[in-house]
This record gives C-alpha cells, sequence and structure tokens, in this order.
C-alpha cells in the first residue's frame, strides 16, 4: 500500500513538470469586473455578449429596429486555462455590467462591485454619432480622474465604414473632437468591431485578449466607483 502511494505521488510530480493538471489541484482564478458604457442603441449587449462568448444578454423593446437593454444586467462566464501567470494556467473569470444610461446609479454599481471596476469599455456605433462629450464628465465623476488608465474603446457596427470605403484612421480623423479626444486617451486602445457576422465565436477571442492586457498593464488594480453622495 505504501509503495502504491509513493507511485501515486511520483506519477503526479510528473504529471505537473508536464504542465498537466491533478484532479486535487486547483489553477488560479483572476476575476475582473467589467463596466460596459455608451448611449443608448450603441451595441452594448452585443459587446457583452462577445466577451462571454455567447447570446445571454438580453434586449428589451425594439426603437426604430434597434434593440433597446431595459435594464441593468449582469452576466458572469469563466474560461479555463485561459492563459499563464507565473508560470501557471490561470482561469479567467469575467463579470460584466451593462447598464442603461438612463438608469446608471453610481450606488447600484458600488454595490455591485464594491472591489471596484478592472475595465471600462465604452461602447460608440460608428453610424449614430452625436456629440456625447457629456459622456466623458460622467465616466471622470463615476471612476475619478484616472479613468482613461482603465478604459478601451470600441466602435460597433464597422461594418457601415467599409460599405462608406473608410478606413478606421480616416473616420477617427474626421470624427467629433470628443470623440478623437477618447480615442486618444483611452489605455486600451480601439477595436472596430463588424456587425455583419457572428461577434461571440469570431470576435470574442481578441476582445478579451485587449481587455486582460489592459488589466494587466495596470496590474490588475480596480477602480473605485463614487457613490451618488461624492458625486
Amino acid at each position: 500500500m505504501q509503495r502504491h502511494r509513493k507511485m501515486d505521488g511520483f506519477l503526479e510530480n510528473v504529471l505537473s513538470r508536464l504542465g498537466f493538471q491533478t484532479t486535487d489541484e486547483q489553477r488560479d482564478i483572476l476575476v475582473l469586473n467589467v463596466l460596459l458604457l455608451g448611449d443608448k442603441q450603441s451595441g452594448r449587449s452585443s459587446v457583452g455578449n462577445a466577451l462571454i462568448g455567447g447570446q445571454e444578454f438580453q434586449t428589451g423593446a425594439c426603437v426604430s429596429g434597434v434593440s433597446v437593454t431595459t435594464e441593468l444586467q449582469v452576466l458572469s462566464r469563466k474560461f479555463p486555462a485561459y492563459f499563464r501567470r507565473q508560470g501557471a494556467e490561470s482561469d479567467l473569470m469575467l463579470r460584466v455590467i451593462d447598464t442603461p444610461p438612463a438608469k446608471l446609479r453610481p450606488q447600484s454599481l458600488q454595490d455591485l462591485c464594491p472591489d471596484g471596476v478592472h475595465v471600462l469599455v465604452v461602447v460608440v456605433r460608428v453610424d449614430q454619432l452625436t456629440d456625447n462629450s457629456q459622456l466623458l464628465r460622467h465616466i471622470e465623476n463615476l471612476c475619478g480622474p484616472d479613468w482613461h488608465h482603465h478604459a478601451m474603446l470600441v466602435f460597433t457596427h464597422a461594418d457601415h465604414l467599409e460599405k462608406a470605403g473608410l478606413q478606421p484612421s480616416v473616420y477617427l480623423s474626421q470624427s467629433s473632437d470628443w470623440l478623437r479626444y477618447l480615442a486618444k486617451e483611452v489605455g486600451g486602445g480601439v477595436s472596430f468591431l463588424d456587425n455583419s457576422f457572428d461577434w461571440p465565436s469570431i470576435r470574442g477571442r481578441p476582445l478579451r485578449d485587449q481587455l486582460l492586457r489592459l488589466s494587466a498593464k495596470n496590474h490588475h488594480k480596480a477602480l473605485r466607483l463614487r457613490s451618488d453622495q461624492s458625486l
């Protein structure tokens, strides 16, 4: 019996060195809180579905043929062995919060994310641009002056640019001052997503990788959200 125990221990050590996880081992889990921000009909729910790799974010009533999220939604998804940290495999857990602009309550978000938010994903639809400079003020009021270090910008419906024969760089150069400022300031860079094909399976992984790189740049430190009283 003792000989069998020694042999089992030897095999576990060999498998561990080869990178295999035994049944008794627990991988490290990195949990990231992700807040989606953007105007109505911007495509926040679609970006949320791409991040979690599914179609779980539900939308409500339809306005002019475009679905509109009607209530706060929080969904989580764990991606086993998603990346390596300090030489060991780690799981990635994303908690994605989608809050309609009209119902964005700082205290509610603080209750949902008492440890803060790791990544802010600002969503803008390329074919419905308005002067939304107040969004930047709102984000700073909510997250403080360092918000841009934790933010990335995602343009949805980028297929309209291809139809118009516009390159993303040209589109940005011709956009409004607030949008050019936002694209320049966000620490996580800019992504253009095409809504004409399957987002979760095609666009999800690159978007998650971009998000993970941004969080790593900030040493996975979360932004503390301000309460209603401090605004």
